[in-house]
């Protein structure tokens, strides 16, 4: 029930999709890369998959009401917070703590970015990762525009574990894709994410929120007054 693009949909009314799409896009495109393009590059513990797609799934979890608008005012980390629901006393933590002790804060990690195998977390945290190529090409979509559209396919034919296990690679064949990947986002940025109307309602919200909270932060009682209902006559129609 959180939208992926905030205020994004009042310029672009088709923008109503949630980040509960998108983690299920970053899912899937993690999973393609594990289980297709590298694998015949070498085989990833079974345990070690299962940690990279979970966080794949749970990475946006911590996002509050309006996402960065509201960490802008209450100067929240949704990373921070999906560590806290991911390693907590929380329904989440208790299933994955169904695999083993420690696999919360193997999830945790990658999140955090400190996990040992830094191939895994910049899978789903760099540069060109599969939440950035996932949620370019849905904001498209759903936004209307063309724009965001690149040549996912190719990029994840063309992309390798780093040797050295601390990253992602690309082949030299593919640069083609990946330059159209830089400036598809670069022009999502331009006329979507930062488009005037968008940005001024989200100014607006900021405003909003940081009234609530001075107010929360005097007292003020924010208690709804009971309804009053006003007394109204209908005219006799006679027929």
């Amino acid at each position: 029930r959180i939208h992926q693009l905030g205020t994004t949909s009042l310029t672009f009314h088709g923008a109503e999709h949630s980040r509960f799409n998108h983690s299920l896009g970053v899912y899937e495109i993690v999973r393609q890369i594990i289980d297709v393009t590298f694998a015949k590059e070498p085989q990833l513990d079974p345990l070690e998959r299962m940690v990279a797609l979970c966080a794949a799934l749970l990475h946006d979890l911590g996002h509050g009401p309006f996402s960065h608008a509201f960490e802008k005012v209450f100067g929240t980390d949704h990373e921070e917070y999906t560590q806290a629901i991911i390693i907590g006393n929380t329904e989440v933590s208790e299933v994955l703590s169904r695999v083993s002790d420690d696999f919360s804060l193997k999830v945790a990690s990658i999140i955090k970015k400190n996990y040992p195998n830094q191939t895994l977390v910049k899978l789903i945290s760099s540069q060109i990762d599969a939440d950035r190529m996932d949620y370019l090409l849905r904001d498209a979509y759903y936004t209307g525009v063309s724009y965001g559209k690149f040549d996912l396919e190719r990029i994840l034919r063309v992309l390798r574990p780093s040797p050295d296990g601390n990253g992602v690679i690309v082949k030299y064949s593919g640069m083609h894709a990946v330059e159209d990947y830089i400036m598809s986002r670069y022009q999502m940025y331009q006329q979507v994410y930062f488009h005037p109307v968008s940005r001024s309602g989200e100014v607006l919200l900021w405003k909003i929120l940081e009234r609530a909270k001075k107010l929360y932060c005097a007292g003020y009682d924010f208690k709804v007054p009971p309804i009053q209902v006003l007394p109204f006559f209908v005219n006799e129609v006679s027929l």
